[in-house]
């Protein structure tokens, strides 16, 4: 039975592809919405792009690749979330509940979107669930900001998550059932393909994926600051 490499595996093997003696040519559908041009003064809104996608689609994967081509600094909105509440996304949820997670998530989005206003360029990869909140649409949908909305196959998606959740050694609820598993996957799938940019991520290269990302936005990488170190 084959069995297939996690995202972390992939990124490390530089692929997204399964872990079988086989060669499967990949055949990438993108299709990118036209985005309105931002109204902000002041703003530097072609320097951030959100990835959204469903659980095992690749975004940490995707978005920090993408980060190192392009000098830009790349973000885990749920890592941002553990910090302002100072306990872990799990604890959250099992201590306070979905509702208040919720809360914290669009609380830590706003923080980032304001940020952004200071001409930052960044990739932010959103949980599974935050591009489904109506109020987390709503704003990024304001902002006029890029959502790229990365898909696989639920097979792959799931045979991605049990590799991972296997490593970690986290049982995660989801994962018991590959019924359950689908069916919120078609549900939040219509939200995702609201994104302006879709792109297949199944049995491709993450250099393939960051590539056609990078061309699809003209995407623009900014030269390091050698003399501090940091990214202009």
């Amino acid at each position: 039975m084959q069995r297939l490499l996690s995202m972390s595996q992939q990124l490390a093997a530089n692929s997204l592809t399964k872990a079988s003696g086989k060669t499967t040519k990949a055949t990438p559908r993108s299709c990118v919405r036209p985005q309105r041009s931002p109204t902000t003064a002041g703003a530097r809104w072609d320097h951030a792009v959100f990835l959204v996608g469903f659980m095992g689609a690749g975004k940490t994967s995707v978005g920090r690749v993408l980060g190192q081509r392009l000098n830009w600094v790349f973000e885990d909105l749920d890592d941002r979330i553990e910090a302002r509440e100072h306990r872990t996304v799990a604890d959250i949820f099992r201590d306070s509940g979905e509702a208040e997670f919720r809360r914290a998530e669009h609380a830590a989005l706003q923080q980032v979107l304001e940020e952004l206003r200071g001409g930052v360029a960044k990739i932010v990869a959103l949980g599974g669930g935050a591009f489904v909140q109506k109020e987390n649409a709503a704003l990024l949908q304001a902002s006029k900001l890029p959502t790229i909305f990365l898909d696989a196959p639920v097979e792959e998606l799931w045979q991605r998550c049990c590799a991972q959740s296997g490593e970690r050694g986290a049982e995660r609820p989801l994962l018991r059932s590959l019924d359950e598993f689908r069916k919120l996957y078609e549900i939040r799938r219509r939200n995702y393909s609201k994104a302006s940019l879709q792109i297949q991520t199944g049995n491709r290269t993450v250099e393939k994926v960051v590539a056609e990302i990078a061309q699809a936005l003209s995407l623009k990488s900014i030269a390091m600051r050698t003399e501090e170190g940091d990214v202009e």
